[in-house]
């Protein structure tokens, strides 16, 4: 029988990380090496107290159902932290528990985006957020990140797409895939606009702890009123090095938290329990492997970007978080694809097109520096030639 399939899913495509890596992965299994700068996952082990009170979740026999909001104990321990970290008052019954971080992207724009509704978003940008919307009905509206601004939301074009159409506005800071943070001035702008508009935020503050050189990147939960029009979404994969055990989280207010608990209900059912039990480890724990993780990776981040800054053609701006670099290859003349294909290619290097990211990518690369330094030092060294001989 011939398939025939609804809307909301024949636009999805397969994340760009994802196919960069299976194409790296057939090149290695006939011999080759490569090197992988693609994957934007740390290279650190979960620290051994968190990965330990999971362990002993299990032995304890922690592995049943708990409510689909997840354990209360974890609720309060998320609100707490997030109220200290970000100045706001949350209560746990605004904390929603779910399997990773994306249901906290998709759930908010299932519950409020109507087919027709205009969203918001970053480019280039996560490529969840294009799927979410257009899985939701809505309508895309990406607003380009402009490198002269250190990839934060340009303003102009920004009001000349915002309306009334607007339902909801995602923000990503720092971001994913340029390291940019948002400063509070734009913030404040955006959240003015938000209110005239009655337009709901989602913001994805996913790496908000990786940020560098002293800096913090400030929230627009934090702006007096916010909350009441607003999802928050993070989670313990990436300041954790806990990508695997698949636990994130969303912060919202009280009759929305209700309804993504209810889309989590018969969706999911409930997260892990014993993922649950380390996250809470991680939360009440030692914060030191976390601050160690940070000041490695600022080290690699000043290396690969003064490597790839000594490549004749290339531009390359330090991020102010996350862990990747957005370079600028515009001058070689060539498509961020035929670079990043090439590249892996005839280089071993595995790269993503800023492309995969949106046409607001277009003329760079995505690398991720969450790597060894052998492994950066080593595919800077290709690059040089690779680029010389280009």
């Amino acid at each position: 029988m011939n398939a025939v399939f609804t809307d909301r899913v024949t636009h999805l495509e397969p994340e760009g990380a994802y196919a960069a890596l299976a194409r790296a992965q057939q090149l290695e299994a006939q011999g080759r090496e490569i090197l992988h700068l693609e994957i934007g996952q740390p290279d650190f082990p979960t620290p051994p107290h968190i990965a330990q009170a999971g362990i002993d979740a299990i032995q304890e026999g922690h592995t049943r159902y708990t409510p689909p909001a997840g354990i209360n104990e974890l609720r309060a321990l998320i609100a707490e932290d997030a109220r200290r970290r970000r100045g706001v008052e949350f209560s746990p019954q605004m904390v929603i528990v779910a399997s990773g971080s994306r249901p906290g992207l998709f759930f908010p724009t299932l519950a409020l985006v109507q087919p027709g509704d205009e969203v918001i978003y970053p480019d280039p940008g996560f490529p969840t957020y294009q799927a979410m919307i257009r899985v939701a009905g809505g309508v895309p509206v990406p607003i380009q990140l402009k490198e002269e601004k250190q990839f934060s939301f340009n303003l102009d074009e920004f009001d000349s797409k915002i309306s009334d159409k607007t339902k909801l506005i995602v923000l990503n800071s720092p971001s994913n895939p340029t390291g940019g943070v948002i400063p509070i001035e734009d913030l404040e702008y955006i959240a003015t606009k938000a209110k005239e508009h009655n337009a709901w935020v989602l913001t994805d503050e996913i790496y908000s702890r990786l940020v560098y050189d002293g800096m913090s990147a400030p929230s627009i939960v934090s702006i007096d009123g916010m909350m009441e029009h607003a999802v928050l979404v993070d989670g313990f994969s990436k300041t954790f090095s806990m990508t695997g055990w698949r636990l994130g989280y969303m912060i919202a207010p009280l009759a929305l938290a209700e309804r993504l608990e209810l889309l989590l209900t018969h969706s999911t059912g409930c997260p892990a329990s014993f993922t649950q039990y380390a996250a809470m480890e991680a939360i009440s724990g030692s914060q030191e492997s976390v601050e160690q993780m940070l000041a490695e990776y600022m080290r690699r981040r000043d290396f690969i970007v003064e490597g790839l800054n000594s490549i004749p053609g290339i531009v390359c701006q330090k991020p102010q978080g996350a862990f990747y670099v957005f370079p600028n290859i515009k001058s070689f003349g060539l498509s961020s694809e035929e670079i990043a294909r090439r590249l892996l290619d005839e280089a071993g290097v595995a790269v993503l097109a800023g492309t995969d990211f949106g046409l607001g990518g277009s003329g760079y690369l995505r690398l991720c520096y969450a790597t060894s330094m052998d492994v950066i030092e080593r595919a800077l060294e290709k690059m040089q030639k690779f680029f010389k001989y280009l």
